[in-house]
């Protein structure tokens, strides 16, 4: 029976999907590629900055990543949001967190909403997602895997700013599953926002919510069956990262003639923990901790089978050029590799940054980042301060997109690919409400990194090049550098009109 009604679901919602698509499909694409290069974007979920050897790593094995890193623009500076929630959000819309309102997940804040703005759960139609104007530009696009930015029940997201944080049903439940198949719901998903195929993206966090036993089932959605109603049966199923990635490589086989674009964002590594196979699960559970770095020390067992997680994805990301190179897509096809946040502290660790997944200090907010472009992106490691929503006008420029209207934060990284000028900036942050550390901004410029707790007006200053760890609060020391980047810090904010929780001391 439970078979029959998952079969009935999924013939509904390709029913669905092939309405919103021919709806969808206004565009006029362009009759010819104009050198528009393929665009293939990997993100894994709580992959933390140093859990990749080309991060620093002698812990965690990742020799295909390393291997591809060493061809590729590697990024040491690159950012995101503490969270998935507000990560995700930025890169799809190229927007700061304060102008979607999601500034963590939902479902994790703590508080009160005198102290908090609690964060919304779903990305208004009126911000406009990448795949919208390169599907206009003739693109075929795919998502595949976590999308995260439409919530269980978008049509009670009203009344905003909320009282408590929004909630979540319970694992195992797919009574939100009807009304999600709705075009009215649809249009907050993959294919309502310019992409052409959606495979496994929902409202869901984790792949372990299709199991009511949730983190503590034997499969956590990553071994088949998978659960997701957004994922098609097929007998061959065995791993979530292996079959996301078939997926990816067969569109990519039936549309390699034109542009395309895959969104491709693993589940994994993020929890359930979930050892891969057992010969590596026991191979990691043998090996010597790294001094450096901590990993190996402490909580073997969880670490080890995130290690087989990451293996994995070392693994599957390889298939991937391995299939460009095979047909001869690698000179056209540039590869993003990255993650949505920090590492999550219950299976990883590292001794060389402050905190984790959650937090505001670089343990939370540091990711792992290159780009490759088989013979027009020289290889070797840049400096610059980078942040998700660079990644949106990125793409535009690389497709040619040249009358996109919308309002983007971030800026295009394309120079920095071809070796010329970037315009020095300063980055931000806003995070308003609580989830492991209180409502702060941040701004981040040349070496110096400055929070400001938005409830009392709190200050702390580290300097990244000579304290990474953030151990030395250097306000008392630096004056002059607090009062300069506090002043650019309260100019964007106030210049943004970006909102405070009702409890805060300041007055921009």
């Amino acid at each position: 029976m439970i078979k029959k009604q998952s079969t009935i679901l999924r013939s509904l919602a390709g029913v669905l999907f092939s309405v919103l698509l021919t709806v969808s499909c206004t565009s006029n694409p362009k009759t010819d590629r104009e050198n528009r290069p393929n665009i293939i974007f990997i993100m894994a979920d709580d992959l933390g900055w140093q859990d990749v050897g080309f991060m620093g790593s002698k812990w965690f094995e990742t020799p295909n990543l390393d291997k591809l890193a060493g061809e590729s623009l590697v990024f040491n500076n690159a950012y995101m949001y503490p969270t998935c929630s507000p990560s995700r959000a930025a890169l799809l819309t190229g927007k700061q967190s304060f102008r979607t309102g999601i500034y963590n997940v939902p479902v994790l804040e703590r508080g009160d909403n005198v102290h908090n703005i609690f964060s919304r759960w779903t990305v208004g139609l009126e911000h406009s997602m990448y795949a919208e104007p390169l599907q206009k530009a003739g693109y075929r696009s795919i998502h595949l895997g976590k999308w995260h930015v439409v919530g269980p029940n978008p049509e009670e997201e009203v009344s905003y700013p909320y009282e408590t944080p929004l909630k979540q049903p319970v694992n195992g439940s797919l009574d939100w599953l009807a009304d999600h198949l709705t075009a009215d719901i649809q249009k907050y998903y993959p294919l309502g926002k310019g992409f052409h195929e959606n495979v496994g993206g929902t409202w869901w966090g984790d792949p372990a919510r299709g199991y009511t036993e949730g983190y503590k089932s034997e499969s956590g959605g990553y071994k088949a069956p998978f659960k997701n109603p957004f994922i098609e049966d097929k007998e061959n199923d065995e791993w979530l990262t292996d079959r996301l990635t078939d997926d990816a490589i067969h569109f990519i086989k039936r549309n390699k003639t034109e542009p395309f674009f895959v969104n491709l964002h693993y589940y994994a590594p993020h929890r359930p923990t979930v050892p891969r196979n057992k010969e590596v699960f026991q191979k990691f559970m043998g090996k010597d901790p790294d001094s450096i770095t901590g990993q190996g020390e402490k909580n073997r067992e969880e670490i080890a089978g995130y290690a087989t997680m990451i293996a994995s994805i070392d693994e599957n990301v390889k298939r991937i050029f391995d299939y460009l190179e095979k047909e001869g897509l690698r000179e056209n096809t540039i590869v993003i590799f990255t993650s949505d946040n920090g590492f999550n502290g219950l299976q990883s660790s590292t001794n060389m940054l402050r905190g984790a997944k959650g937090t505001i200090y670089e343990g939370g907010i540091r990711v792992p980042a290159f780009i490759n472009w088989k013979g027009q992106v020289a290889p070797g490691n840049s400096e610059t301060p980078i942040c998700g929503m660079d990644y949106f006008p990125t793409f535009l420029e690389l497709a040619k997109v040249d009358d996109y209207k919308g309002e983007l934060d971030g800026e295009s990284l394309v120079p920095l690919l071809k070796n010329k000028a970037f315009k020095e900036r300063a980055l931000f942050w806003h995070v308003a409400s609580t989830y492991k550390n209180p409502p702060c901004s941040i701004i981040r410029k040349d070496e110096w990194k400055l929070i400001q707790f938005l409830n009392d007006g709190q200050v702390e200053l580290y300097n990244l090049q000579k304290d990474l760890k953030e151990e030395y609060n250097l306000v008392d020391e630096n004056p002059e550098i607090v009062s300069q980047l506090l002043n650019e810090l309260i100019t964007w904010r106030k210049s943004n009109k970006v909102p405070l929780p009702p409890a805060s001391t300041l007055e921009f």
